[in-house]
């Protein structure tokens, strides 16, 4: 397997098509998102993310009036759908590593199991609060911070593992990356502390950055800018999403914490259904594409969100 760091070196300045896909609802059947998959291999990425979703809890009332809290995860299979897409499509599988839903032995095995698969690249995330919970809470044992689980990785890449300080173990190879947030991270007090964090992220071994979803390229390039001004010189993926319906105008900024530029909400609100919305938001995507090639962005990354059809017609323009 191939490090992403690797892969952009190998494109000599051209950029790489890649996408982020997400595992489906337990019980669900794999070939559904092999098969949306297949057809955006027509664009050659060499690496495609798998997001991991944390465990959620649901309280189920009881016939003696007490409350059952039950622990679920609605999304596994992380790990063996990374190694069916490298087995199928013959491309590097990056799942997301968090620090939410597990002790620190607990990620060390499921490193290990990764290395033992011949998975080389980790995204490395706090990840979110477990629903239905507001704020972030770690488990116990566990990482409040990503920058806390890069440190670990990077560690298992010396050889260093947990409980085995006097014992010589081969160490792992992983390439690590981590998110970053061009418009700041909700939860930080200000861009100075948000930049902070993110240089520790990176000091302490994180090779690559993948940034969240934007709709405004100045906030990207803006971004670019102040990291590289804080001697942060990895390569910065910016992450994008074709807007697709008329209702994600309200949603999106919610669940993601963002901002849609006026002229793409002006001209979403004047589309009649959400065909024509979808067409804004591929012509709209096509247009930051470009931007941000000419810009020198290292790679495209397209935020599926299980849908092919509308990344399929932004790619086509681009690739």
């Amino acid at each position: 397997m191939t490090k992403i760091t690797d892969h952009i070196k190998a494109a000599n300045g051209k950029p790489i098509f890649s996408i982020e896909v997400i595992p489906p609802i337990k019980g669900d059947n794999l070939k559904n998102l092999l098969d949306n998959i297949e057809p955006l291999m027509e664009f050659n990425p060499p690496f495609i993310d798998v997001t991991y979703h944390r465990e959620e809890y649901i309280e189920r009332p009881m016939p003696d009036g007490t409350i059952q809290k039950i622990v679920t995860r609605k999304r596994p299979g992380t790990v063996g759908i990374c190694s069916a897409i490298m087995h199928r499509f013959g491309v590097d599988a990056v799942p997301h590593v968090l620090c939410g839903g597990f002790t620190r032995e607990e990620t060390e095995d499921f490193l290990i199991d990764l290395h033992y698969l011949g998975i080389d690249n980790a995204l490395v995330l706090r990840g979110d609060p477990a629903k239905p919970f507001s704020t972030f809470k770690a488990k116990e044992n566990g990482y409040n911070y990503a920058s806390e689980l890069v440190e670990q990785v990077a560690n298992m890449n010396r050889g260093i593992y947990l409980h085995e300080e006097d014992t010589a173990l081969a160490p792992s190879n992983f390439c690590i990356g981590v998110a970053a947030y061009p418009e700041k991270h909700f939860e930080a007090i200000d861009h100075d502390s948000d930049f902070k964090y993110l240089k520790q992220k990176i000091d302490k071994g994180a090779e690559y950055i993948v940034t969240q979803m934007f709709f405004d390229n100045s906030k990207y390039l803006d971004f670019v800018d102040r990291c590289r001004h804080e001697g942060i010189t990895v390569p910065i993926i910016p992450g994008l999403k074709p807007l697709s319906t008329r209702k994600q105008l309200q949603i999106l900024p919610k669940l993601f914490h963002l901002q849609i530029p006026d002229d793409l909400v002006r001209a979403v609100e004047a589309c009649e259904n959400d065909q024509q919305a979808r067409q804004v938001g591929v012509e709209w995507c096509i247009q930051q594409g470009h931007e941000l090639t000419a810009a020198g962005a290292p790679v495209l990354h397209f935020y599926t969100m299980g849908k092919a059809d509308n990344i399929m017609k932004v790619a086509r323009e681009l690739f």
